[in-house]
C-alpha cells in the first residue's frame, strides 16, 4: 500500500477543508465559499465526503482531492503536500522494500484464491445435492435468493479435501491455501479443508476485497458453532467490519451506522432495507473500526441483546459479553472504552437494548417499523448504563445509590466535553436524588484512568490497497507502453469525445503521473519510459512502479499476453470504462447542484453566480456521452479473465 493511499484512508477531507473554509452541511455533502476566488454572495464550493473530493461550481470550476486542495491553497508541490499530510496522519514516508513489494504481490494472489473459493462455495449451495437442504434451511429463515446472491452465501461440503482439490486444479499451492486460511495442516503432513459442512459467509473489506470467511454450522452438534478464517496477512478481525462494503453508502446518506453482533443480523437488516448495519464479528470494537465508521458518519448506534444488557451481573467492569447461536463469546461492549473513543473521534455513540430474547433479525422480521423505532430511541452511553443499573432497583436505598454512583461517575469523568460532563453529573444527582456537591467531591476507589501511554497510543497502520483499481490498471498500461495513449485517443475521437485527460483520474497522484506520461510523449530527447522514471518524484515513482509490477504479476498469473491484438483491444476498452466512471461522478455532482438550487436549501439558488442553465446543458452532454460509451462497451465481444475483471469492481 502506498503512502498516498494510507494518508487518504486516515484523513477526513471535510476536516482539512473546514480549517480554512466555513462549511455548512447540505444533505450528505458540505458547501461553503470558494477560497480560490472572490465570492461573497452565494457559496458555490462543495465538498463530497463520499468520494473524498471537492469542487467549485463558480468562477474556478476546479476540483480534486485533499492533495489538490492543499497544493492549490498553500502553493505547495506534491512532495511538500505529501510530507505535510504524512506528518499530520502519522504515516511514515519510505519507499517499499523488496520484501514489502513481494508481500503486496502475495496479498493480491491470496485474494484471487479467496475469490475462487467464493465461486466454489456458491456452486455447492446452488448446484450440489448436499447444498439443497442447506438452501432450504436458509429459505426457511426468510433469506431471499437475491440476498443470498448479494452476500455471496455459499456452502462447504462435508468433505475433507473438496475445497483443497478444487483450488489445486486452478493452480493454487497448498502454501497459498494455508496462508489464506482455507485449509489446515495435518499432524502427519499434508492439509485438509478448514470449513466442512458449514454455511459459508464471505468477508470483504470496506472496498469489497476478499479477506476471509465466516462459517456457521449446519449440524447443531458440530463445534464450534461459528468458525472464522484464522488471523492472516489479509484477515484481521480487529480491522474489519462485516457488511461495510455494502453499508458505507447508506451510512453516508443516512448519516448513521448501526452495529449489530452477528452476520445473519446484518444480512436480515439489509434485506429489510436497513442497509446501514455492520458487525464487528463478535470481537471488541477497536478504535480502528470506529475510525473507519467515522469516515462515513459520526453517528454510531450499537444494538445490544436485551437479555445480556439487562443482566446487571454482566455489567461488572461495565463489560457486556454474549455467547449465542450466531455469536462468539468475545466482549462487544465496553462503556468506558467507547466513551474515550467517542471523545477522541468527536463521534456520537449511542446504545439501544433489543427486546428480551430477540435478535435483530427476529425484530426486523416481525416488524420493520419497530426496528426503526428502537434505533431512534438509542441512548447516550452514560444514560444507557444508568438505566441498566437502576432497573428494578430501590433508588431510595443509600447503598444502591452509592453502588450506581460508583459505576456511573467513572463514565462521566471519561466524557471528553466539559459541558456534557456537567450535564451528566446534574442528571445523575437528580435521578439519585442526592446533592450534586456530593458527586463532585467524591470518586470511587476503583476509578483509574488509563495510563498516558494507553491514551496516546498511535493509530495503527492500515494495510489496504488503492481505492481506484481501474485507474491504477489504466495507468500501469500507459507506463508500460506510453504510445498506447495514441490508440486510446483515436478511440475517443471516433466517438467524438475529448482525448483522455488528467480529469479522467480522480486522485492528485494519478493526475500527476498521467500528466508526466503525456510530457514523456511530447519530448523527443529520451525514451518515454526513461523520461517519466527520471521526472517523477520518488514517492510517486514508487507508486508508479508498484502499479506496473502489479500489472505484470497479474498478467503472468492469469497467463495473459498484453500484446496479443484481441487482448490489447479488450484492455484498451478499460479506458472507455474509465471515462464512463468519470462522467458518472461528474453527473452526480452536477445533479446535486441543480437539485439543491431547485429545493432552495443548497449551495446556490437562482440568484447564484453559477450559470445553472449551463450546467443543465453539461448534464445533457454528459448523458449523451455516457450512452455512447455504454454502447461501445456493449459491442465488445471479449471479456477479461475473472482475475482481472475482479480488480475493477
Amino acid at each position: 500500500m502506498s503512502a498516498v493511499d494510507d494518508i487518504k484512508d486516515r484523513i477526513d477531507i471535510s476536516e482539512i477543508i473546514s480549517e480554512s473554509v466555513k462549511l455548512k452541511k447540505s444533505g450528505k455533502n458540505y458547501t461553503g465559499f470558494c477560497p480560490f476566488h472572490a465570492n461573497t454572495r452565494t457559496p458555490a464550493f462543495v465538498v463530497f465526503p463520499e468520494t473524498n473530493t471537492w469542487r467549485c461550481f463558480g468562477a474556478c470550476n476546479e476540483g480534486g482531492d485533499v492533495f489538490g486542495f492543499l497544493m492549490k491553497k498553500e502553493g505547495w508541490d506534491f512532495p511538500e503536500t505529501l510530507s505535510y499530510l504524512a506528518e499530520r496522519t502519522g504515516v511514515e514516508l519510505k519507499p517499499l522494500s523488496a520484501a514489502q513489494k513481494e508481500n503486496e504481490e502475495i496479498n493480491a494472489h491470496l485474494r484471487d484464491l479467496l475469490e475462487a473459493a467464493v465461486t466454489y462455495f456458491r456452486h455447492n449451495l446452488l448446484s450440489s445435492q448436499q447444498g439443497k437442504s442447506v438452501l432450504d434451511y436458509l429459505h426457511q429463515r426468510d433469506i431471499a435468493d437475491e440476498t443470498l446472491e448479494a452476500f455471496e452465501i455459499g456452502y462447504a461440503k462435508s468433505a475433507w479435501e473438496g475445497t483443497r482439490s478444487y483450488l489445486i486444479e486452478r493452480g493454487f499451492s497448498e502454501k497459498n491455501m494455508l496462508d489464506a486460511g482455507i485449509v489446515s495442516s495435518r499432524e502427519d503432513g499434508g492439509t485438509f479443508d478448514r470449513f466442512r459442512h458449514r454455511i459459508i459467509i464471505p468477508i470483504r473489506d470496506s472496498r469489497g476485497r476478499m479477506c476471509g470467511f465466516g462459517a456457521r454450522v449446519v449440524d447443531k452438534q458440530d463445534e464450534p458453532k461459528f468458525l472464522n478464517s484464522p488471523q492472516s496477512i489479509i484477515f484481521d478481525k480487529g480491522r474489519l467490519l462485516y457488511g461495510l462494503d455494502k453499508a458505507r453508502k447508506t451510512i453516508r446518506s443516512s448519516n448513521q451506522s448501526v452495529i449489530v453482533e452477528g452476520y445473519m443480523d446484518v444480512i436480515a437488516l439489509h434485506q429489510a432495507g436497513f442497509r446501514n448495519a455492520i458487525s464487528p464479528m463478535g470481537t471488541a470494537l477497536t478504535e480502528h473500526q470506529l475510525r473507519m465508521l467515522k469516515k462515513y458518519s459520526r453517528n454510531i448506534v450499537m444494538a445490544l441483546d436485551g437479555d445480556v444488557a439487562g443482566d446487571r451481573a454482566t455489567m461488572r467492569g461495565l463489560n457486556v459479553a454474549r455467547d449465542a447461536l450466531d455469536r462468539q463469546p468475545d466482549p462487544v461492549f465496553n462503556a468506558r472504552g467507547l466513551l474515550r473513543h467517542e471523545g477522541r473521534l468527536d463521534a456520537d455513540i449511542r446504545i439501544v437494548s433489543l427486546p428480551s430474547g430477540k435478535d435483530p433479525d427476529e425484530v426486523v422480521g416481525l416488524d420493520p417499523e419497530h426496528w426503526k423505532t428502537l434505533i431512534g430511541a438509542a441512548k447516550p452511553i452514560v444514560n444507557y448504563v444508568f438505566d441498566v443499573m437502576a432497573e428494578n432497583r430501590d433508588l431510595d436505598d443509600a447503598k444502591v445509590k452509592a453502588e450506581i454512583a460508583s459505576q456511573i461517575l467513572p463514565l462521566i469523568g471519561d466524557v471528553g466535553n466539559s459541558v456534557e460532563r456537567e450535564a451528566y453529573r446534574q442528571q445523575l444527582a437528580r435521578r439519585l436524588r442526592v446533592d450534586e456537591r456530593a458527586l463532585m467531591n467524591w470518586r470511587p476507589k476503583s476509578w483509574k484512568r488509563d495510563s498516558p501511554a494507553e491514551q496516546t497510543r498511535p493509530i495503527e497502520n492500515i494495510n489496504l490497497h488503492s481505492q481506484k483499481p481501474l485507474q491504477r490498471f489504466c495507468l500501469a498500461l500507459l507506463m508500460q507502453n506510453p504510445e498506447l495513449l495514441y490508440r486510446i485517443d483515436r478511440q475517443f475521437q471516433a466517438l467524438q469525445m475529448e482525448r483522455l485527460g488528467a480529469r479522467d483520474f480522480s486522485g492528485t497522484e494519478h493526475q500527476i503521473i498521467f500528466a508526466t506520461l503525456q510530457k514523456s510523449l511530447a519530448q523527443d530527447k529520451e525514451e518515454p519510459k526513461e523520461y517519466w522514471t527520471k521526472t517523477l518524484d520518488s514517492a510517486l515513482l514508487d507508486a508508479a512502479e508498484t502499479m506496473s509490477a502489479d500489472l505484470n504479476q497479474l498478467a503472468e498469473f492469469v497467463g495473459l499476453e498484453l500484446e496479443q491484438p484481441k487482448v490489447a483491444d479488450e484492455i484498451t476498452a478499460r479506458f472507455l470504462q474509465l471515462r464512463k466512471r468519470s462522467l458518472e461522478e461528474d453527473l452526480s455532482k452536477l445533479q446535486f447542484i441543480l437539485r439543491s438550487a431547485e429545493e432552495g436549501d443548497g449551495p446556490m439558488d437562482s440568484r447564484s453566480e453559477v450559470d445553472l442553465e449551463g450546467y443543465k446543458t453539461q448534464i445533457q452532454q454528459h448523458a449523451v456521452q455516457k450512452a455512447k460509451l455504454e454502447q461501445a462497451l456493449a459491442h465488445r465481444q471479449g471479456s477479461l479473465p475473472n482475475a482481472l475483471s475482479a480488480q475493477f469492481r
